[in-house]
C-alpha cells in the first residue's frame, strides 16, 4: 500500500505545514486507520526521513524498513545551497521549466517518453507554490539523531551516481542506523531505469523473505534470541574518509579498499573468535566473548591493514567497549553497544581506543594502554574514561 503524501495526487492542495513532525503525524494517521499492528516500511526519496522517524518513534510497529535513495540530512555545501535555491525559486516562478530541470537532474539521459510522463506526473500531481514549499522542507529536514533509535533491520538502496540524493547520504545512513545493510545500484539516475528496478525488487523482496528463509533452515528447538544479558565485548572498524576516498578516486576504486578492508577484519575476527554482528558500510561491527580475543584481534586487523598499504593507501579507527548488549534478531542493541559505536568515532585513523572496562577486564595480560583521559562523548552525559591500546612494534 502507498498513498499520496500531503499536497499531492489527490490529496489536499495548498498545504501551508510540510515540517518533518506533521508528515509523520500523516504516516501514523494512515497506519492506524489500516489497523496495522505491524509493518513493513518503504520510504522512498523524500519519504526517507519520514519513514525513519516513524520507525524511530514506533519500533514495535516496523518489522522491517527499507529506504531508497534518500537521506537523514541534506547538510548542502554553500555552492550547493545556492543551486537549490535558484531551483526552489525557478519551481516557484514557472512550473513547466522547473518540472523539466527536475526531470534532467532526477532521469539524466531519460528516453523522451520517459521525460514527458515525468513532467505530466510533476505538474498535475502539485502546485508549483507546493512544490517548492517541499523541496525548501527536504532541504531543511535533519532526522540524523533519530537513526541509533530505529530497531527495525533496514536495508539502504542507493544508485551510486545520484545527482538529486548523493551516494554519500545513503552511505551515511547504513553506516548510522544500528541494524542497516548498504546496496549499491549501479547507474546516475535518481528514478532507476529498468535494470535499476529488477535490481532493487529482487533485493527488496530477499530482504522481505529473510525471515522466511531462516525459518526453514533452523531446527524447531533452535532458540529466537541469546541470552540478552551475556557479557560482550563489542569492537566497531571505521575507514577514514572513506567518502573522500570515493571523490578522489572514483567509486570502483574506492570499492577495491572496503573490499581489502572488509578481508582483513573478517579474516582477523575468523583467526580469534569473533562475531560479525553487521557491515556498516565503511566498518564492521563485531562482538567478543572475552574482552582479551578483542584486542588481540583489533591488534591484528591493524597490522593487517598497515601490511596492505599499495599504491593507495589507507587507514582505519577501532574502537571497543564491553558490557550486556541486548540480543534481538541477529543484532546487538543498548548502550554498551552506542558507546563502542562513539568510541571507534572518536578514535584518530590507525588507533585502537578502548573504554576503561576493556582495559579492566585484560588487566594483567601484557596489553600496552596510554591513557587518553576523559573524553565527552556525543549522546553520553558524563566523560567517559577512554585508552589507546598500542599495536605497533618498535
Amino acid at each position: 500500500m502507498r498513498y499520496d503524501k500531503r499536497g499531492t495526487g489527490l490529496s489536499d492542495r495548498s498545504v501551508s505545514d510540510f515540517s518533518i513532525n506533521t508528515r509523520v503525524l500523516d504516516l501514523e494517521a494512515v497506519v492506524d486507520h489500516l489497523k496495522l499492528r505491524r509493518c513493513a516500511l518503504w520510504g522512498l526519496s523524500e519519504g526517507g526521513p519520514v519513514a525513519i522517524a516513524y520507525a524511530a518513534r514506533h519500533p514495535r510497529r516496523v518489522s522491517r524498513l527499507i529506504l531508497y535513495g534518500t537521506f537523514a540530512r541534506m547538510n548542502p555545501t554553500p555552492e550547493r545551497q545556492e543551486t537549490i535555491d535558484a531551483l526552489v525559486a525557478l519551481v516557484r516562478a514557472e512550473w513547466g521549466l522547473g518540472s523539466r530541470t527536475l526531470s534532467d537532474l532526477f532521469m539524466p539521459g531519460g528516453s523522451p517518453e520517459e521525460v514527458q510522463g515525468f513532467v505530466k506526473l510533476e505538474q498535475e500531481g502539485a502546485t508549483s507554490a507546493d512544490a517548492a514549499a517541499m523541496l525548501k522542507a527536504n532541504v531543511e529536514t535533519d532526522v540524523f539523531d533519530l537513526l541509533a533509535q530505529v530497531k527495525a533491520p533496514t536495508l539502504v538502496l542507493h544508485v551510486k551516481g545520484d545527482l538529486v540524493i548523493p551516494f554519500e547520504l545513503g552511505r551515511e545512513l547504513a553506516g548510522s542506523i544500528p541494524n542497516a545493510r548498504l546496496m549499491p545500484i549501479e547507474g546516475d539516475r535518481h528514478v532507476p531505469d529498468e535494470e535499476g528496478r529488477l535490481q532493487m525488487r529482487q533485493a527488496i523482496l530477499d530482504f522481505l523473505l529473510e525471515d522466511e528463509h531462516e525459518k526453514d533452515k533452523e531446527e524447531p528447538s533452535a532458540p529466537a534470541v541469546t541470552d540478552p544479558a551475556s557479557p560482550l565485548t563489542i569492537l566497531f572498524t571505521d575507514m577514514e574518509s572513506s567518502t573522500a576516498l570515493t571523490q578522489r578516486l572514483g567509486d570502483a576504486k574506492a570499492q577495491e579498499l572496503v573490499r581489502a578492508h572488509n578481508t582483513i577484519v573478517r579474516d582477523a575476527l575468523s583467526a580469534h573468535a569473533g562475531s560479525e554482528i553487521k557491515h556498516t558500510g565503511d566498518g564492521i561491527m563485531a562482538s567478543f566473548a572475552a574482552a582479551s580475543t578483542a584486542l588481540t584481534c583489533a591488534i591484528a586487523i591493524q597490522r593487517g591493514v598497515e601490511e596492505a598499504q599499495g599504491d593507495t593507501p589507507f587507514r582505519v579507527r577501532i574502537g571497543l567497549n564491553a558490557g550486556e548488549p541486548i540480543a534481538e534478531e541477529n543484532d546487538l542493541f543498548g548502550t554498551a553497544v552506542q558507546l563502542a559505536a562513539r568510541i571507534c568515532a572518536q578514535a584518530e585513523p590507525a588507533q585502537i581506543l578502548a573504554s576503561d572496562v576493556v582495559r579492566q577486564l585484560v588487566a594483567g595480560k601484557d596489553f600496552l594502554f596510554s591513557d587518553r583521559g576523559d573524553i565527552a562523548l556525543r549522546g553520553f552525559e558524563d566523560p567517559v574514561r577512554l585508552y589507546e591500546v598500542r599495536w605497533w612494534e618498535d
